[in-house]
């Protein structure tokens, strides 16, 4: 394979004056069929570059060739600001944004592997009764008339034959049929009709036929009668008998399926009968979601220890049961006076049958409430519901969404009492492949169903039908476990994944095409990934570039960096400071390149230093018996007034560990946040703590009002100094005339926006500056309103390098704008919209606005491996702040993979030894030279070879 690629001619992707966003006007050629990196700091154009100009031509080339009929369906993509692009491939974009949140999608229906396994359940799959979980086989047509005569004597039947089942249409041929053939009625959705009259079906809603082939009444002597009716049905519905008992159950019968002990008989096994998006195979309690929200008495009533009279009560609508003049406190009283129990006792003190009258109700008996109202005193009978039914109800009835998401912060999810979480029919979870249902194979980790498809026992016929499909299903499994997620289960939800493995499964999705001849794009796929697992995701890279595959990975990781074909550094700088090419080549070449700071990095010219001493704790907080998901009952200590890194592969446990745990039992003890934790038995040592505060790289906002001025709330400042000049005070403006959200100070045309959307139909929509302010978000009064020179405007438009020299003399002002320079965030601009600032970008914000709040040393800042998009550079900076944090007496909490940031911790805990159910303990705990010298530890491997490199 390398020789043919030295014969073979180097092709390219050239590009020619791109201008997107802070590109430079950028000259580039990328060499076709081979894994490319692009690389740069934190907001340098890398993503421009390959997402907003090459992905974006790609897929616009393709939509071109469409018709404008169907361009109206997929929405136009518009022309990237770029010269020419010659030699583009069709481009597919596997990026961390475009993961499916929808709750009904899994790890298996997205990379469908789940419907080859419903297919595989459907044609080899043995069906077992759903009751007592004997073995199904077909019924005869005698056994049928058999059990049909065992009746009784005297029920009038009705033979029904159903001939279509919950499919959409008119249906006028099967009607047709049915009169013809002689039949007189027919059952439709549930209602009967006479053949002979005018039936019109919705084409668009699904139907249910039953054509009524005989009417009887069981008596001796019908045997030959019933049995010719039956087989007219079996023949008419294929196989499908169902006897309508007038004033009893119906029977089902099938020559397919049934249980000779219960008398039950299942419908023909289908595909759809294994998927829980069907009404044919999903759960009918809970939809197939396999859970349900639900009112949770610990959320109704946080804190036990207090009585109902000290507020215990916190669920909305009886905040006030402690008011002696509410309803609400009248109907506990009347309940305190028929039960014997008083409303200062603290609540966990309560016997449970008085617990269970409080949340469950009194089952239907009244008691006497007397209560003084507006209209005077009464006594009022009343049946209380219980708590729970009763904000169930008003949940219900309420039309209001803001009062219907203040219930829901009171509800938790709780699987489905019917399927528990099995999300499937009880008859379709009742049929096995080589001993398992398609519930259990789904719920196997990865590793362990590869182990499962492989060593399937199975009868030499059903290898014959099932060979094809397991073929699928085994490369498709291999491909997830080439990728390094050999911990996810395939019934594992989409949405609680992280950005890096929703990448990743995307990846063997696209391996399992087999395509040839693609431009393939990628977003840092290593996010999330343990150095240990980084050489199974770069052989994959490399197996898909060998197929004849162009791949542009925009990445910042040494590993991909060091194994790709070519690198493309983008910079110098970030944002106005960046958008050029700095140096192109292999790793070599960049590191012998002077300008390039990538290369710097790379040629361990320039590096992060490592501590010359490690901070000793102030002291320790203890989290016990920690048991969620894959954790085994582990004891962890965190030490306090340090930085603490938590390590581990991937699956091992360490977000169960810190987000699910620490972090929820921390908010909601620390901050009053409405959050149930994990499941452990306690934490000591919160005493020591004053606040807990998660820096995530979620978006500072969700509009493009948002911006970093607002956020860090420097705006505030800036719009007090404009109010306070003379033309202001002149005019009589006071702060809230400078504000973009409100009338007065605005431009009304576009409301604040600076833009207008113009809809264009099949066309992509227009943004344009607004004609009036000309995008300048203000009326012309406000911007004549200067401070130096300088209107509200212009200040909004400097980027935080300009305005620290520009506030210079203004101190408040300048200590805020400061943190964000110090942060590296020189070349945002403060009115920035926070929608075009990337995760990395947001993350760093957050930092400056906690770093510029007086700091208590009380506080314990939790971060999920913020160096996600990080540049080497970026990384430095990042590391720095941090430790700034730490210095403050500050608790620092870190999930990282990164090995620069785990070098420069206090202290490490590792987690592992595996993901999935081989993790969930301890490994390793110490600092990093502790646990380096742990041979037991995978990353303690890495870190020693980081501590070598001092």
């Amino acid at each position: 394979m390398e020789e043919a690629k030295k014969m073979r001619p180097r092709e390219y992707i050239k590009i020619r004056g791109a201008r997107e966003h802070n590109l430079k006007n950028v000259n580039v050629d990328i060499p076709r069929n081979e894994l490319v990196v692009l690389t740069g700091m934190s907001g340098s154009g890398k993503s421009s570059l390959a997402f907003d100009t090459i992905y974006a031509e790609g897929q616009r080339r393709y939509m071109e060739s469409l018709s404008s009929y169907a361009r109206q369906f997929l929405g136009q993509m518009e022309k990237p600001n770029v010269e020419r692009i010659d030699g583009l491939s069709p481009a597919i974009s596997i990026d961390q944004k475009s993961t499916n949140r929808n709750p009904r999608s899994t790890v298996g229906t997205v990379t469908e592997i789940y419907d080859y396994f419903r297919l595989l359940y459907a044609r080899i799959g043995i069906p077992h009764c759903p009751k007592c979980g004997r073995e199904i086989s077909k019924q005869s047509v005698d056994q049928m008339v058999d059990q049909i005569m065992e009746l009784g004597e005297g029920t009038r039947i009705q033979l029904l034959a159903p001939v279509v089942r919950g499919r959409k249409g008119e249906h006028v041929k099967v009607l047709d049929r049915a009169k013809r053939s002689g039949y007189v009625r027919v059952r439709i959705d549930g209602s009967l009709y006479e053949l002979t009259e005018d039936i019109r079906l919705d084409k668009n809603i699904k139907h249910n036929i039953d054509i009524v082939v005989d009417r009887l009444v069981v008596k001796a002597g019908i045997e030959r009668r019933l049995t010719d009716s039956i087989e007219s049905v079996l023949e008419l519905a294929d196989g499908l008998l169902l006897v309508d008992i007038i004033g009893g159950e119906p029977l089902t019968f099938s020559q397919s399926f049934s249980c000779p002990d219960c008398g039950i008989s299942i419908s023909e096994i289908e595909p759809r009968s294994f998927s829980f998006n069907n009404p044919f195979g999903a759960c009918p309690e809970c939809f197939g979601l396999g859970y349900k929200m639900e009112f949770d008495a610990d959320l109704m009533i946080p804190d036990k220890s207090l009585s109902i009279n000290q507020g215990a009560i916190a669920v909305m609508g009886w905040q006030s049961c402690a008011d002696k003049s509410s309803f609400t406190n009248a109907i506990l009283q009347a309940l305190c006076k028929e039960y014997g129990f008083d409303l200062d006792t603290p609540f966990e003190d309560y016997p449970e049958k008085i617990k269970n009258i409080i949340l469950q109700g009194t089952n239907g008996k009244e008691v006497e409430v007397h209560y003084q109202g507006q209209r005077g005193k009464g006594i009022y009978p009343v049946a209380f519901e219980g708590l729970i039914r009763n904000v169930e109800r008003k949940y219900r009835e309420t039309a209001s969404e803001i009062v219907k998401q203040e219930y829901e912060s009171f509800m938790r999810i709780t699987p489905c009492r019917e399927c528990k979480g099995m999300r499937l029919k009880k008859e379709a979870l009742a049929v096995t492949v080589s001993g398992k249902n398609i519930y259990e194979v789904t719920s196997l980790s990865v590793r362990k169903l590869y182990e499962f498809v492989q060593n399937m026992q199975l009868s030499s016929q059903q290898q014959l039908i099932g060979k094809q499909v397991l073929k699928e299903i085994r490369a498709r499994v291999g491909f997830l476990l080439d990728v390094g997620l050999e911990y996810l289960s395939l019934a594992r939800a989409t949405a609680t994944l992280s950005g890096g493995e929703a990448q990743r499964i995307r990846l063997a999705t696209q391996i399992g095409s087999g395509l040839v001849g693609v431009c393939y794009i990628l977003d840092e796929p290593s996010i999330g990934l343990h150095q240990r697992d980084n050489d199974k995701l770069l052989n994959t890279l490399k197996n898909l570039r060998d197929l004849g595959n162009t791949l542009i990975v925009v990445e910042h990781d040494e590993d991909t960096m060091r194994a790709a074909d070519y690198i493309v550094d983008v910079g110098p700088g970030a944002g106005s400071h960046g958008g050029e090419i700095v140096a192109c080549g292999t790793a070599e070449e960049i590191m012998n390149t002077p300008g390039s700071v990538t290369g710097k990095y790379l040629s361990g010219e320039l590096k992060i230093p490592i501590p010359e001493e490690r901070r000793k704790p102030t002291g320790w907080l203890k989290v016990l018996g920690a048991r969620e998901n894959n954790l085994k009952n582990i004891d962890v200590e965190i030490p306090l007034g340090v930085m603490t890194c938590v390590t581990g592969v991937s699956g091992s446990g360490k977000s169960s560990l810190v987000n699910e745990i620490l972090y929820k039992h921390l908010a909601r003890d620390l901050n009053r946040a409405r959050c149930i934790p994990g499941k452990h038995k306690d934490i000591l040592g919160l005493e020591q703590l004053d606040k807990v505060i998660d820096i995530d790289q979620s978006p500072i906002g969700r509009t493009p009002r948002s911006n970093p001025a607002t956020y860090t709330g420097v705006f505030d400042q800036i719009r007090d100094l404009f109010a306070s000049t003379a033309d202001a005070k002149a005019k009589g403006y006071g702060k809230g005339r400078f504000s973009f959200n409100v009338k007065g100070g605005r431009c009304e045309a576009c409301g604040g926006d600076g833009i207008l959307k113009i809809e264009m139909h099949f066309l992509p929509d227009v943004y344009v500056p607004c004609e009036v302010c000309g995008g300048k978000r203000y009326n012309r009064e406000t911007l004549d309103v200067k401070y130096k020179g300088k209107s509200i405007f212009d200040v909004l438009d400097m980027t935080v390098e300009e305005a620290l020299a520009f506030f210079e003399n203004v101190p408040s002002i300048r200590r805020k704008i400061e943190t964000l320079y110090d942060v590296g965030l020189s070349y945002v601009k403060l009115g920035q919209p926070s929608t075009t600032l990337s995760g990395g970008e947001a993350q760093r914000i957050k930092l400056a606005t906690e770093l510029s709040r007086r700091s208590t040393g009380k506080t314990i800042y939790i971060l999920d491996e913020p160096t996600t998009g990080l540049h080497f550079a970026d990384v430095h900076k990042l590391v720095e702040i941090l430790h700034r944090l730490a210095d403050g007496g500050n608790t620092v909490v870190v999930i990282e993979h990164n090995l620069d940031v785990i070098k420069t911790a206090d202290y490490i805990i590792d987690i592992g030894p595996e993901g999935g159910d081989k993790g969930g303990t301890v490994i390793a705990k110490g600092t990093p030279e502790e646990v380096a010298a742990n041979k037991n530890s995978y990353t303690g491997l890495y870190v020693k070879k980081m501590l070598e490199k001092r």
